[in-house]
Formats: C-alpha cells, structure tokens, sequence
C-alpha cells in the first residue's frame, strides 16, 4: 500500500511518498480502507517540533529522539471497513467509519488497523468521507475541554482563534451546551464564525478582547495567545481558563493561580474516546456540527498541504482524499 513516510524531522520537504506492507488487523482490529484524511496542527507540530516553550525535549522522548519513531503522521480518517479480526464484535466489512487514533499517528495512509472498542465510530449518514475525517481532532479536543470546564448553559464563553480546526468545533460544541459565543478572529473569518452560531464576533486585528471591559465565565484558548496573565482580568470570578495551546511555563503557573484565585487554568492534553465519536457524530446526524473544510488535495500532494497547514492561516480544516481502484 502507498503510506506518506516522513524519516527525520523537519520541514514539508522530509515527507516521501512509498510502498510499505499493507497491515493485517489483529484479532481484536479493523482493516480500514482510507478514503480521505487530514493534516493538522498537530501533524505540523509533532513533523516540525515546533512546538510551544518547554516541550521540545517532551515532544522528543514521546515520539522518538533522534528520529520518528511511528514514520507515518496522521490521526484522523474516514474509510471503509475492508476485514475484521475474528474477535471483533461490533463491526462488520462494508461498515463505513471514521476514527482517531490520537498520537498513535498512522493514517496517512491508504490502509490502516484500529481496535474496535478504539476511537471508531460509525460514519454519520449526511457526512461524505471528506467531512467525517475531518470530525475528530477538533471536535474531540474542544469537547474535552469543554466539558472539563464545565460549560453550563447561559455563561458566556469566549472562544481565541475561532476559525481554526479546534476553534471551529468550540464554537458550535458551545452553542450546542447553550452557552453565550463570542468568537475572536482576523477581519477575513468573521462571517465564517458568525455561521457556526456565534452571537459576537471581535476581530483581533480591530480590537484586543482583553481591554474591552467585557467578561466572561469560560475563555477558551485554542491559538496560545491568551495566556493568564493576559486574559485574567477578562474572566469572571470563578471563571475557567481553557487553555488549549500552552507552554510549559504557563503551565507550571497553574498551582499558584489555583491557590491565590477564584478563577481556574485547565490545561493539558485532550482525551479522545469512543464516546465522544458517537457523541459527535449524533451531531452531526443532527445537523448541530459540521466540520469546516478550508482545503482538499489529493494524496500525492500532503507536503503542500503540510506547507498550508504551516502558514498557521487555514480555516477549520484540510483535508487529503485517496482514490482507489476499484
């Protein structure tokens, strides 16, 4: 099977396109069919290492040290079940699915194997395959946080960098608890953000939300330009800060705001379950979140998607599709 290799770490340049062995689904797996694919921030973060202050060393030890250890980037797909394991109990072949395999990687690929009680779900009906890959990063790290903070219907939430691949999902996931939205963003993605259901929209290049005297119950920051020490005099008292992209000095700041404050940092990496996958898709089988796609290219060109992706400019998604033959 044909798989995008990356063999060092670097700029879009060290992605090859190779043969590799194609995988046979162990007892308790699934062979999936790729049928699209996305790159995002992480695929650029974890390709790059550039990564936010602190966590280069981390980053390292993680995924390998001197070269990657999983050679194959990629953790969101949509495919077709092509074979089950003989333990597999709840999937069958022709099952169309999306999954996430989250920094397990992997699914730049046209073929790739998940556990089936893993973060595989059913592929929502009104979703092409472009869509349902496109579901999981975001919608499953802006659900996490936000249920980590709490969410309650009728607080006011401001979401930083509402046009991204995790913005995008914050704001509809948001709107979807019943909260109050207000979306910050460039002069160019307002309209965009003001369609997934935000009542406000602040254009950053325009105004700086933390010197509008306006406050708010939930911060959530998904572009790492709203630190604490920036943002705190915009939360209200008992307000959560969400940060989603952070380095690791605002992190170590987190025992002290706990112990001297009312309002609260909730940072660290986000889980993706099965679950959140079922519960996404009813969503999106709902009408209530669609992924937004910026970006298709084929297969052949993930190193000028990656090249996109790194500009830090794309709204929501990009995604690859792969043909084949039959």
């Amino acid at each position: 099977m044909k798989a995008v290799v990356y063999e060092r770490y670097g700029p879009p340049e060290v992605l090859q396109l190779k043969e590799v062995e194609k995988p046979t689904p162990k007892n308790n797996e699934v062979l999936i069919k790729t049928h699209a694919t996305t790159v995002t921030s992480g695929d650029w973060r974890v390709r790059s290492l550039d990564v936010p202050a602190g966590f280069r060393l981390i980053m390292r030890l993680v995924f390998g040290v001197s070269k990657p250890k999983q050679p194959i980037l990629g953790t969101e797909l949509a495919g077709v079940i092509e074979s089950v394991g003989e333990g597999v109990r709840k999937f069958k072949a022709g099952d169309q699915v999306f999954a996430f395999s989250d920094a397990a990687m992997g699914c730049h690929a046209e073929y790739k194997c998940m556990p089936w009680d893993g973060a595989v779900a059913l592929k929502p009906v009104n979703l092409t395959y472009d869509e349902a890959a496109a579901l999981s990063f975001g919608g499953t790290t802006a659900l996490d946080f936000l249920r980590r903070g709490k969410l309650q219907s009728g607080e006011r939430v401001l979401i930083n960098g509402a046009s991204g691949g995790v913005g995008t999902a914050a704001v509809q996931l948001a709107k979807h608890f019943g909260a109050d939205v207000t979306g910050v963003c460039s002069t160019a993605n307002i309209e965009l953000v003001r369609s997934l259901g935000a009542s406000h929209v602040i254009d950053y290049t325009r105004e700086d939300f933390t010197q509008n005297g306006e406050t708010y119950d939930v911060i959530v920051d998904t572009a790492g330009t709203a630190p604490f020490s920036r943002s705190k005099a915009s939360l209200k008292e008992g307000g959560r800060l969400l940060m989603v992209l952070t380095g690791l000095p605002d992190m170590l700041r987190i025992p002290w705001v706990l112990m001297t404050s009312s309002k609260k940092i909730i940072a660290g990496p986000a889980a993706g379950r099965a679950e959140d996958l079922r519960f996404l898709a009813g969503l999106a089988e709902a009408g209530e979140f669609k992924p937004v796609i910026d970006r298709r290219y084929p297969f052949e060109q993930i190193a000028e998607a990656h090249r996109y992706v790194d500009t830090g400019r794309k709204k929501g998604n990009v995604v690859i599709t792969l043909e084949h033959d039959d």
